[in-house]
């Protein structure tokens, strides 16, 4: 071997050592795979799309008794998609009445247009820079989704979160907006200590506090906010026959399993679009209707 076989060698040797020590760079996944993608970190460091190849197939018309929540976030999608103006999109409220499902909707309803869904953790925020610059020169559209998102006092998330929705010398991105479910309106705990904070004038008009002004700062970010609201007792019944009808039931068999949804709903203390998902399908299982909705 001669010195400059020798050199390269140990060359080649010498880079295989650094790449093994130093973290992986984020490479762009192949978008026509899935429409659906994950953001992953890597136990080493460096982080990663990955994609959903299996990702919820539920729709616009599987979400009952939304109807206002739903024309909204399908006009802002359809903006969205359609490259004009559209707003960030902050979706508060009771639990279980289909926040997250009709952001999977959106996507569902959208895809074949060219939208995609990136799902990110609440403790990867801080990586939401890298995220955008990884797509912002793709020609899809893409809605980064927090779910079930809130914050405590201090956490860095905060911070990542408004600084990507308007807080940044760096416009965002045309193709990307975010889209955020939280059973919390200001995604912040509110407390009674934060009262002591207001002020009032010579006329007694009360002026907020800095502590409840940095709360509301957050939410004030996202241009669309929708508010969800437990359920009536007949929309939960309308929601339960909704599934089973899904799952193959009869009408005469929907007729007859009032009472027990009832029941069900009254053992987990909820009226919850989830609760009716979970009972139609203990019901239908029992009844050996089909395994999946149509």
């Amino acid at each position: 071997m001669t010195p400059l076989e020798q050199f390269l060698h140990r060359a080649e040797g010498l880079l295989a050592r650094v790449e093994a020590i130093l973290p992986p760079v984020a490479r762009e996944p192949d978008f026509r795979r899935a429409f659906a993608f994950r953001w992953r970190r890597r136990a080493g460091g460096g982080a990663f799309l990955q994609p959903v190849l299996h990702a919820s197939s539920i729709s616009f018309d599987d979400l009952q008794h939304v109807d206002a929540q739903k024309r909204a976030i399908e006009q802002n999608t359809r903006q969205f998609v359609a490259r004009r103006p559209a707003n960030n999109v902050l979706l508060t409220g009771a639990r279980g009445t289909g926040k997250s499902s009709l952001i999977k909707a959106c996507l569902n309803g959208f895809a074949e247009q060219g939208l995609r869904l990136i799902e990110v953790d609440k403790a990867d925020l801080a990586d939401l820079p890298d995220i955008v610059d990884l797509v912002a020169a793709r020609p899809e559209r893409f809605v980064i989704f927090c779910d079930d998102l809130s914050f405590e006092e201090g956490e860095a998330g905060y911070k990542a979160l408004k600084v990507a929705l308007d807080g940044s010398v760096a416009t965002q991105s045309d193709n990307v907006l975010i889209y955020a479910t939280s059973n919390r309106r200001h995604l912040m705990p509110e407390k009674m200590s934060d009262n002591t904070g207001y002020k009032h004038g010579d006329d007694g008009e009360l002026h907020p506090g800095e502590a409840v002004e940095e709360k509301i700062s957050l939410s004030e970010r996202f241009g669309v906010w929708l508010s969800f609201y437990p359920f009536r007792q007949e929309d939960y019944l309308g929601i339960v026959a909704h599934w089973l009808a899904s799952f193959g039931c009869t009408a005469e068999q929907i007729a007859a399993a009032r009472g027990e949804a009832l029941q069900w709903a009254l053992g987990r203390g909820s009226r919850s679009g989830r609760v009716a998902w979970q009972f139609a399908k203990d019901y239908a299982g029992k009844l050996g209707t089909d395994s999946e909705p149509r």
